[in-house]
C-alpha cells in the first residue's frame, strides 16, 4: 500500500455481482458532527471529517489503557501501546453494542505492529480503530456494495506499518446468501479517484471464507478471571514439578523393586514435568524482547510435552486392559522398551515433521483478556509460546487429546466394571466393610487420575459450562503431576503393606511346623 504515512486504512469486505467524558469531549463532537451530516445529507468533505475524528482520538487524553466512544452508527476505540505490546485482539462481542450494528466483527493485531516503530524510536505509540456501521462516508462509482456496510478502519499514530511477517486480520460474520457474489476484502485508498476523496482498493488484501462452523477471533478472558487462573497454574505446575522430581527420586532409590508397570508410571511422571516445566517458562519466552527462535523452540517443546503426556496417559490405560482383560499372563518381548518408543518417539516425529513442514506453526500465541471499566471496555494481551495455527491446534491438539480422553473413559468404565465383578465373586465376608469401601473409593480415584480422564474438561469450555470449566480443568490439571504422586504412594504402601502381611503368614506356618 503506497499511500502516504498518515493515511488512514479502512478495510471491509466488497461484494461484486457477476463476478470519558472530559478526555473524550473533542472525539465525540466530531463523531456527533459525522453523524448529523450522514443523516442530513450535507455537502461537507468528507476526508477533512475523517482526519479531524483521526487526529482528535491520536491527541485525546484518557487515563487507563483504553479509550471507547461510541453513537449510534460510529463506534471509536483508542488504545495506548508500548514496545512490549503483545498483540491485541478485538471482538465486536466484547465490546458495548452499537445500536446499528447486528453481526459480529473482529480484529485482531499482530506483537510485531510496533516492533519497527521501537527499533527506531522507541516510546508510548497510539493503535486508533474507528468502526463505521454505515457506508455513507465511502461511496464510489464501483458496482458494489459493502457486507452487513460496515467499515472497520486501524492506524497506529502517524507511521506506516508495512512488511509483516503475520497479518493484520479482520473477519466479519453475516448471515446473507453471498451465492453468485465474489466476496473480496480491500481498503480505503485515498486520492486515488477523480469523483471521490478515495476508492476502494484489494492492494495488499488476502481473503479468506471459512466454514460456518470455525471460530476465527474467540472471545477475551474476563481480567478479573485471568488472575485466579493464572495464580492456580502456577502453584499447582510448581507444586506438580516438585511431586514429580521427588516420585521419580523415589523411583532410583528403590530400583530393585520396580517392574514394568512402575516403568510406565515414571515415563508418565517424565512426560508431566516437562510439561509444566515448559509451560511454567512459555510466558517468559514469549515476551517481545526474546528473539523469535527461543519461543518457536519452546512452543515446539511444550507441544511435544502436551503429546507425550497424552501419549503415556493413553499407554497406563492399554496396560490396564492387558493386567485386567487377559486370563493368561501376555510377555511382550522388550514391552517397556517398545511401549517407549511409541510414548516418546510418535510425538517427537510429529512435532519434528511440523518444524521441517512450517516452523511458523510455533510462536507467540495471544491469549486476548477484556476488562470492563464503567463503561468502557479496556483490552490488552498475554502471550505465550504455543502452537498458532488453527488447523494444527485442532487436529494435533483438540483431536489428539480428544481420542486419547475417550479411549482412557472408555477403559476407566471397563476396568471398574471388572473390578466390581470380581469383588462381586469373592466368597469371603469382610470384617470391616468401611475399610473396603475407602480402599475401592480410592482405586477409583487413583484410576481416573493415573488415566488423565479430568483432561477430557477442556471439551466443555461453553455456555453455562465455561466458568467451571475454567477453574476445575486449572485446579484439576496443574496439580495433576501431585495427584499421580499420592496415587503412586498409595500403591507404595499397600505394596508394602502386602508385603508384611505375606511375611507374617510365612513366620506363622514355619512356628506352626
Amino acid at each position: 500500500m503506497d499511500s502516504h504515512a498518515a493515511l488512514f486504512l479502512c478495510l471491509c469486505l466488497v461484494t461484486s455481482q457477476g463476478g470519558t467524558a472530559e478526555a473524550s469531549h473533542e472525539p465525540l463532537r466530531w463523531m456527533e458532527e459525522m453523524e448529523t451530516v450522514s443523516r442530513e445529507r450535507s455537502l461537507t468533505s468528507f476526508a477533512d471529517l475523517i482526519h479531524g475524528l483521526e487526529g482528535a482520538l491520536l491527541n485525546a487524553s484518557f487515563q487507563g489503557y483504553n479509550l471507547t466512544l461510541q453513537t449510534s452508527t460510529i463506534q471509536t476505540l483508542a488504545f495506548k501501546l508500548g514496545c512490549d505490546f503483545a498483540g491485541l485482539s478485538l471482538d465486536s462481542e466484547a465490546l458495548r453494542p452499537v445500536p446499528q450494528a447486528q453481526a459480529r466483527h473482529a480484529m485482531q493485531f499482530p506483537a510485531e505492529l510496533t516492533r519497527e516503530t521501537c527499533s527506531t524510536d522507541p516510546g508510548e505509540l497510539r493503535l486508533i480503530c474507528i468502526y463505521f456501521f454505515n457506508d455513507y462516508f465511502f461511496k464510489n462509482d464501483m458496482n458494489s456494495f459493502l457486507l452487513n456496510n460496515y467499515v472497520l478502519g486501524a492506524q497506529l499514530g502517524d507511521r506506516h506499518v508495512n512488511n509483516l511477517t503475520e497479518p493484520i486480520n479482520i473477519s466479519f460474520w453475516h448471515n446473507e446468501s453471498l451465492e453468485g457474489y465474489s466476496v473480496t476484502c480491500v481498503f480505503w485508498k485515498e486520492g486515488a479517484s477523480q469523483h471521490h476523496w478515495g476508492v476502494w482498493s484489494p492492494e495488499g488484501c488476502h481473503t479468506e471464507r471459512p466454514s460456518p462452523s470455525r471460530q476465527i477471533s474467540p472471545a477475551p478472558i474476563p481480567a478479573e478471571l485471568l488472575a485466579p487462573l493464572t495464580y492456580i497454574s502456577l502453584v499447582g505446575c510448581s507444586i506438580s514439578i516438585m511431586a514429580s522430581l521427588l516420585t521419580i527420586l523415589l523411583h532410583f532409590y528403590a530400583r530393585k523393586q520396580s517392574d514394568s508397570i512402575t516403568h510406565i508410571h515414571m515415563n508418565l511422571h517424565a512426560s508431566v514435568l516437562l510439561l509444566n516445566v515448559s509451560f511454567l517458562l512459555s510466558p517468559t519466552l514469549a515476551m517481545s524482547s526474546v528473539p523469535d527462535s527461543a519461543c518457536t523452540a519452546l512452543a515446539a517443546m511444550l507441544h511435544y510435552a502436551l503429546l507425550s503426556c497424552l501419549t503415556w496417559m493413553a499407554i497406563e490405560g492399554f496396560n490396564l486392559y492387558l493386567l485386567l482383560g487377559r486370563v493368561y499372563n501376555t510377555y511382550i518381548r522388550r514391552y517397556v522398551l517398545k511401549l517407549c518408543a511409541v510414548g516418546w518417539g510418535v510425538p517427537a516425529c510429529l512435532v519434528l515433521l511440523l518444524l521441517a513442514i512450517k516452523s511458523s506453526v510455533y510462536g507467540r500465541r495471544a491469549i486476548s483478556v477484556s476488562n470492563s471499566q464503567g463503561n468502557a471496555t479496556g483490552f490488552q494481551n498475554t502471550s505465550i509460546c504455543w502452537v498458532q495455527n488453527p488447523v494444527v491446534h485442532s487436529i494435533l491438539v483438540m483431536g489428539y487429546g480428544g481420542l486419547t480422553s475417550l479411549f482412557n473413559l472408555v477403559v476407566l468404565a471397563w476396568a471398574l466394571r471388572v473390578l466390581h465383578r470380581l469383588k462381586a465373586q469373592e466368597k469371603v465376608q469382610e470384617k470391616a466393610p468401611g475399610a473396603r469401601a475407602c480402599r475401592d473409593t480410592v482405586t477409583v480415584l487413583g484410576l481416573t487420575v493415573l488415566l488423565g480422564t479430568t483432561w477430557a474438561l477442556a471439551f466443555f469450555s461453553f455456555g453455562v459450562f465455561l466458568l467451571p470449566q475454567l477453574f476445575l480443568f486449572t485446579i484439576f490439571n496443574s496439580f495433576y503431576g501431585f495427584f499421580l504422586f499420592l496415587w503412586f504412594c498409595s500403591q507404595r504402601c499397600h505394596a508394602e503393606a502386602e508385603a508384611e502381611a505375606e511375611m507374617e503368614a510365612f513366620s506363622s506356618s514355619q512356628t506352626t511346623q
